[in-house]
């Protein structure tokens, strides 16, 4: 009997083997992972429930948040609130203002949500929440597929790496999260077609990867990583499969030059760096991203803008310690498998449309950011967690517990700074504060920090960021009408002014700072200049609601009703629920009640009433109208209802007393004044409606004294001008007409176009012969009120005084032409054209 050949092999070559088999068969590579797979078979729904768990606790804080920063382009953005708005997305992609790049496939979604939920931000943020647990689960499936080590372990640190806070709690960064859920789907697809080659999983994995292309166009590098993922499966690339993914470049191709010709198109940008230059940046940003993967503290949302200098030598040191790296790997890689190389390859691929060689406008505020690694940091996890799963995985059972206390110990940790990162994104104030606190020079940071303040009331701190804004940048347009516009509302008029008009300097057609000047000029009575400003404003948005308002608020003043009623009209077409829509509405009932349209200035007080239902003044203006119908009983109603919104509210019992004056209830309005009084005693507006009182009482001996003791209190400039005007009516009915006209200059001081107060001093100057004088005065009236017949009469006849008979035919003319019928007028026309008299000698 012959002897047979041992066929066993020695424990050094079953080694050998295993190591063999694991290199050419991932899915082969140790009995262990075998089981961890059948178990996940078996209960995926707890790991996917543990996995929901994770995700939903980590990011809690953002479904709190509000709308933050960029989230404005889709927020108030035209197109995605129109119906028809879905075309413009897809084909007519400039119409979407602030937006750069063509990316149809993130704004329908914003679209598609604001149909169904408006702007509602807890619904926008719990999308983005699901878009992530939903990638986290392909991450799973992906790495579980390819028979990775430890897939659920590198999904659960997906899933809570504070990393990817950027990308999840800021609503704008949808894009990450769609782009990688296509490119994720997309892999897996194309996976499925290799093992078993279909068209329709072939077509299906080529429209995936265009629809993230069309999500974010970093989902371009995905071609090459099934290239690196073909390689690591078998060790090399065939020509089979470089024919199969042509037509995957040829589509990344393609879509990423439009976008990039359309990029260029809206921001041209050129940084200037040379080939070297970016190759430093890149190196360095590798290295940048890693230690953050591997250390996620300090996360800026803007990371401090790097200093790129070629002599530098520990610049080169990054450059060095990459290429020392991936030789390494590739020396190494029968040795360690081709796991780790092809992780780093992934890790370089996904990052490197973001690591500096093509110019993007970010570059400008910082070369490195988290967002930009939210699926390329799933290179280094998977061969850095999944070498730890590994190792754990042949620990003794005691250990094996030990490393599963350590990794929810990890879990946990990477849970709470997620947790805590994704609480910046509450609103703009914490955003920008957790910004500046991390980078004080970041730019734009302070200015970006103004709006939000002023949004919440915080004025004064407002106004400090934006002064260091201006300081920082002061050839910023931006800078300088952020800075006016928070002067604006801090009442500080004139340097509002000036700072918003060198904004205009910089920048002749920029629409905040001629909003803002054009409210400053309201605010300071200009109003004829604040109708220019707010003109040129609408003429580049026809469409911008606050525009109207304060051109509508402009006219109203400038008693311009007609035109007033018709801008304020156009403003709540276009916002019937802005947050002023009340006032605008209450502003169009004062105008029509202006034009003798009562039924139009009932509804419009009606309506203010509903927007405002804590507001008393449509109340007190619905009385106004009910008492002018003679309904007293509905009037006294409505003055009931106002003093019960704010029963010990000065404001409130002087607009009563104010309605019951206008009326002739002379001794009833003296009542409510009393009692306003009585609430507030420094209340200056009772004690000058108790002078207007006594003085339609014919009792002007009194109203002086009443007025004298309001001038002994601070008063803002138009209740000045007021007090003013009623203490020279004061002074005419005590036949003092000298003090009255002192009286009604300083009125003219406080408020330039007051209208009767001109009036008044320019019958005076006439009285006195000052003939020039009272012209100047009659013109301003005019200026005013362009169309007023009785002005232009007045101006005729100063001009026949002066002497200078053309002009005054020509003003009396301009009457005859506003009121055909005024024969004073006709008369003097007569007689300006008659031929002078001819004398006999």
């Amino acid at each position: 009997m012959s002897a047979r050949k041992d066929t066993r092999l020695t424990r050094r070559e079953r080694m050998a083997a295993g190591r063999a088999a694991s290199r050419t068969d991932p899915a082969r590579a140790d009995p262990s992972r075998r089981a961890d797979r059948a178990r996940a078979g078996r209960l995926p729904s707890l790991q996917t429930l543990a996995l929901g768990i994770l995700v939903g606790a980590s990011y809690a804080p953002a479904l709190g948040a509000g709308f933050v920063w960029d989230d404005v382009i889709f927020a108030e953005e035209p197109v995605v609130h129109a119906w028809s708005g879905l075309w413009n997305i897809w084909f007519s992609p400039a119409d979407i203002a602030n937006e750069g790049h063509y990316w149809p496939v993130v704004y329908t979604s914003f679209w598609l949500e604001h149909k169904l939920w408006g702007l509602a931000p807890l619904a926008y943020h719990a999308v983005n929440v699901l878009l992530h647990l939903v990638n986290v689960l392909l991450v799973w499936r992906l790495l579980h597929r390819l028979a990775a080590p430890g897939a659920w372990v590198v999904a659960a640190v997906f899933a809570v790496h504070p990393l990817h806070v950027e990308s999840v709690a800021w609503v704008i960064e949808r894009k990450d999260l769609l782009s990688a859920f296509f490119y994720l789907t997309a892999a897996l697809t194309w996976i499925r077609f290799v093992e078993a080659p279909r068209p329709g999983r072939y077509g299906l994995a080529l429209g995936l990867f265009a629809a993230g292309l069309l999500s974010k166009s970093i989902a371009v590098t995905l071609p090459a990583a099934l290239v690196v993922w073909h390689w690591w499966r078998s060790g090399r690339v065939t020509r089979t499969d470089l024919v199969r993914l042509a037509p995957f470049f040829a589509v990344a191709l393609i879509v990423t030059a439009f976008d990039l010709a359309f990029y260029t198109s809206r921001e041209p940008l050129s940084l200037g760096y040379t080939l070297v230059e970016r190759s430093l940046i890149a190196a360095r940003a590798l290295w940048f991203y890693v230690g953050k993967l591997l250390w996620p503290t300090d996360l800026a949302v803007i990371y401090p803008l790097w200093d790129i200098d070629a002599g530098d030598l520990a610049a080169w040191a990054y450059v060095l310690a990459a290429a020392a790296l991936a030789t390494s790997l590739w020396l190494w890689r029968e040795r360690l498998g081709r796991g780790p190389l092809a992780g780093a390859l992934f890790f370089a691929v996904t990052l490197s449309p973001v690591l500096g060689f093509v110019d993007y406008g970010y570059m400008q505020f910082s070369l490195v950011a988290d967002r930009f690694q939210y699926l390329a940091g799933l290179g280094v996890l998977a061969v850095l967690v999944g070498a730890a799963a590994r190792g754990a995985s042949r620990l003794p059972a005691p250990m094996r517990v030990g490393a599963a206390a350590g990794l929810a110990v990890v879990l946990t940790l990477l849970g709470t700074l997620t947790w805590r990162q994704a609480g910046v994104y509450r609103d703009g104030v914490t955003l920008f504060s957790h910004v500046i606190a991390l980078n004080p020079e970041a730019r734009d940071a302070h200015l970006n920090l103004v709006g939000p303040l002023s949004d919440a009331g915080r004025n004064e701190e407002a106004l400090a960021a934006a002064r260091i804004a201006v300081e920082r940048r002061s050839d910023s347009p931006d800078a300088h009408a952020n800075l006016g516009q928070v002067l604006v509302r801090l009442g500080k008029l004139e340097e509002a002014e000036a700072v918003l008009r060198t904004a205009l300097q910089l920048a002749p057609r920029h629409g905040n700072a001629q909003q803002n000047l054009a409210e400053a000029l309201r605010k300071q009575g200009r109003h004829e200049e604040a109708i220019e400003m707010y003109g040129r404003r609408l003429r580049s948005d026809a469409d911008l609601v606050t525009g109207h308002a304060g051109l509508g608020l402009a006219l109203f003043h400038a008693r311009r009703h007609e035109d007033a009623l018709a801008t304020l009209e156009t403003g709540l077409t276009l916002a019937p629920d802005a947050p002023f829509a009340g006032e605008l509405s209450l502003f169009a009932g004062r105008a029509a009640r202006a034009l003798g349209r009562l039924d139009a200035a009932d509804a419009h007080f009606r309506r203010a009433a509903v927007l405002e239902p804590d507001s008393s003044e449509p109340l007190m203006e619905l009385s106004n109208l009910r008492f002018v119908e003679g309904r007293a009983g509905e009037a006294e109603d409505y003055l009931r209802r106002s003093r019960e919104l704010l029963p010990n509210e000065p404001a409130t019992l002087h607009e009563a007393a104010e309605a019951l004056r206008r009326e002739g209830r002379l001794e009833e309005a003296m009542a409510w004044y009393r009692e306003a009084l009585r609430v507030g005693p420094e209340f200056t507006a009772a004690h000058v409606g108790i002078g207007a009182a006594l003085i339609d009482g014919g009792r002007h001996q009194e109203a002086s004294e009443s007025l004298a003791h309001a001038f002994s209190l601070d008063m803002d400039s138009a209740t000045a001008a007021t007090a003013h005007y009623l203490a020279g009516l004061a002074l005419l009915g005590q036949e003092r007409p000298t003090e009255a006209a002192r009286q009604f200059e300083r009125v003219v001081e406080q408020d330039p176009n007051h209208f009767q107060a001109l009036d008044r001093l320019a019958h005076w100057r006439f009285g006195e012969r000052e003939y020039e004088e009272a012209l100047d005065l009659y013109r301003s009236q005019a200026a005013l009120e362009p169309d007023n017949p009785t002005v232009h009469a007045n101006i005729g006849v100063t001009l026949y005084f002066l002497g200078r008979t053309e002009e005054a035919l020509a003003s009396m003319q301009r009457v005859l032409a506003l009121d055909p019928d005024n024969e004073s007028a006709r008369s003097l026309v007569e007689e300006l054209r008659a031929p002078p008299t001819q004398t006999v000698r």
